[in-house]
């Protein structure tokens, strides 16, 4: 007994001292791997304690690092640490005669863009994108696992996948996602969905008007992009079918309006973030130069709101892409894999390629649609309505939720702004998910259409036919988190960012902004990382700003900010490893490689017109809506006399029958 008292004693003791021991030392954040030549953070936290800490800091080689004292409880940020060619890890931290190693993979910089790379080619290579996400994802693990293979397996899918299965928003779209499925099986079931294409058929008779009234439902839902996306085509899918357009287009469509749409508005849930990071890169002007009072005043008063309403003509991109669906629709002519498309889609072939695999199969293709019972068209407007209206609701609850009581009594128009910048953009969306499939369910078995145990199994059936997409979305959110620990973002960046004459400033933003958004798959990353270095950048640059006199100065800084919204918009349009651009494929009901293959022609094309005759003009002083105007003359002639007539079936224009 004595001798296990003593162990107990003498194990405390330890305890105590280990534990001691470990508050001394602070804790080191940075990369997961040390990409040679390419700039990096460090963050040192000191313990909570009674004293300031020395913290020396040095290479592996015994360069001197840095050499300062952290106050207990706060951290010191290192930045701009470079690892050169021949360098080693780790890096070593000595605190309170302690030393803490930040050992690090050492990797050459261009390691860090082959797995977008690889996921990418092999996906348009063998147009089997599950198989090709987890390469690229693989091959990323292998370099963080110093190259072992197994390893690697394990890391993708126990921290990668599961980590961004974890993450609350993430799970919120695919609960959405996987929701809105079965609601729309019900809806199908029930022939909801075939009754609001009979509804339309005045509205559409023909496939141009057929895609101009689908870029009309996507222009309208223009509070979120991810609703957009879903319920746009989700909605419009059986009346494309039935017109003979291809799923290939009408994903194309769906794409092309939702995130374009929702980063113009001045009222959507984009506003608040977009608004947050002018915000933070105009503070960081302001503290830039503080040396100058006047100036900094000047910085530090600026409206965040205002500048992003003066940048919107800037944003050259997503004007163009909405006008060139449009422009697509009215004139009837394609080019490249999407005339392919078409021309299969009109002539009979199928509205999807044989041997598709399409992102999410619901039953809303032109066979089961004239195979399911009559039904009333109120059936599948009213769950749709249902959802649309508690997205709307809940966006605005959150939001006026969020704001301080002072600002409150603003007026409408800014009060409307800042509540749907401060939104919830996620609870929203599963509340009207809930609601809708609560409301179909209920519709199909109050009329009795459908039994309930038929309406379950209908519901069931939506939310099976999802699963493809989810596992595709799953993937892509982990090769995009892959990417971020190899720092693929800034070495993309540090590679383009050689000394340029400034009215060439917008246009390097905006290929910077497109290629990280495209290696990447996210927009809103690419605009955290690009918007508060670009801001004071584009001011230093350009020599100063005065927004209310104007000047060349001012062109060169909106023109900047808009380049890093625009760019990263169109990055992420057309990476196949976007999660809008899964979604585009899955509520189109559309095999996820052949969207990337026929839309990345239209998205490449419109990005060289907005960056030729939009962004690299009006940084020379062209007013950007002489730009607009002579960028949407160029979209429509190109279409207009290179394009070709989609071959129509029978004679002359398909129509649906009255």
């Amino acid at each position: 007994m004595r001798r296990l008292i003593v162990l107990m004693v003498v194990a405390a003791a330890s305890a105590g001292a280990v534990g001691q021991a470990r508050s001394q030392q602070i804790e080191l954040d940075g990369p997961a791997v040390f990409l040679r030549g390419v700039g990096f953070s460090i963050t040192m936290t000191a313990p909570t304690a009674t004293a300031p800490v020395r913290v020396t800091a040095r290479f592996a080689d015994g360069r001197l690092l840095a050499d300062t004292v952290i106050a207990p409880g706060s951290s010191v940020v290192l930045g701009d640490v470079v690892v050169e060619r021949g360098s080693a890890a780790p890096l070593s931290f000595t605190a309170g005669g302690e030393v803490s190693l930040m050992d690090r993979p050492v990797l050459p910089g261009w390691v860090s863009i082959l797995p977008p790379l690889v996921a990418i080619g092999l996906a348009l290579m063998l147009r089997e994108v599950i198989v090709s996400l987890f390469a690229g994802i693989w091959i990323g693990c292998l370099f963080l696992s110093g190259y072992n293979p197994l390893t690697a397996v394990f890391r993708a899918a126990n921290e990668f996948a599961r980590g961004e299965l974890a993450d609350p928003d993430h799970g919120a779209i695919i609960l959405f996602s996987l929701l809105l499925g079965g609601m729309v099986g019900v809806v199908i079931k029930m022939g909801g969905m075939r009754a609001i294409v009979d509804v339309m058929v005045p509205l559409a008779t023909t496939r141009a008007r057929g895609q101009l009234v689908t870029w009309g439902a996507g222009l309208a839902v223009f509070f979120d992009d991810y609703a957009n996306t879903l319920i746009v085509g989700n909605t419009m899918r059986p009346l494309t079918d039935r017109l003979k357009v291809s799923r290939e287009k009408l994903a194309y469509i769906v794409d092309s309006t939702a995130a374009p749409v929702a980063a113009l508005f001045f009222v959507s849930t984009w506003i608040g973030y977009q608004l947050g990071l002018i915000d933070d890169g105009f503070e960081l002007a302001a503290a830039q130069h503080a040396g100058n009072p006047e100036f900094a005043a000047q910085l530090a008063s600026v409206s965040a709101f205002d500048v992003f309403l003066q940048a919107i003509p800037y944003m050259f991109y997503p004007i163009l892409a909405l006008f060139t669906v449009a422009v697509v629709a009215v004139s009837g002519r394609d080019f490249g894999p999407m005339l392919e498309a078409e021309r299969r889609a009109a002539s009979g072939g199928g509205v999807l390629r044989p041997g598709a695999q399409p992102a999410a199969d619901i039953g809303g293709d032109l066979s089961e649609l004239e195979s399911a019972p009559s039904g009333r068209w109120w059936n599948g407007v009213i769950p749709v309505a249902v959802l649309i209206v508690t997205v709307l609701a809940g966006l605005v609850v959150t939001g006026y939720s969020a704001l301080p009581e002072p600002e409150r009594d603003a007026p409408f128009f800014t009060l409307l702004r800042r509540v749907f910048g401060g939104s919830d953009p996620f609870s929203p969306l599963l509340w009207g998910a809930v609601l809708a499939c609560i409301v179909g369910i209920t519709l199909a078995v109050s009329q009795k259409i459908l039994s309930l145990r038929a309406a379950i199994e209908a519901w069931l059936g939506g939310l099976r036919a999802m699963l493809m997409a989810m596992i595709i979305l799953v993937l892509a959110w982990s090769l995009g988190a892959v990417t971020g620990a190899l720092e693929t973002a800034a070495y993309i960046s540090q590679l383009l960012s050689d000394t340029m004459p400034v009215f060439l400033l917008p246009a390097a933003v905006f290929v910077v902004s497109a290629l990280i958004a495209f290696a990447t798959g996210t927009s809103w990353a690419t605009m955290a990382i690009l918007v508060p270095l670009v801001v004071p950048l584009s001011i230093t640059m350009a020599g100063g700003l005065d927004l209310a006199a104007g000047g060349p100065e001012k062109a060169i800084v909106l023109g900047a900010i808009g380049s890093v919204l625009a760019g990263a918009i169109m990055g992420d349009h057309c990476s196949p490893i976007s999660d809008t651009t899964v979604l585009s494929s899955t509520a189109s009901s559309c095999d996820h490689v052949d969207h990337v293959r026929t839309q990345l022609p239209y998205a490449v094309f419109v990005a060289g017109v907005a960056l030729v005759l939009g962004v690299v003009p009006s940084a020379l002083g062209v007013p950007p809506m002489v730009c607009l105007a002579v960028g949407g003359t160029v979209v429509w002639a190109v279409f207009r006399f290179l394009g070709q007539k989609v071959e129509e079936a029978a004679a002359g224009e398909t129509q649906i029958a009255d």
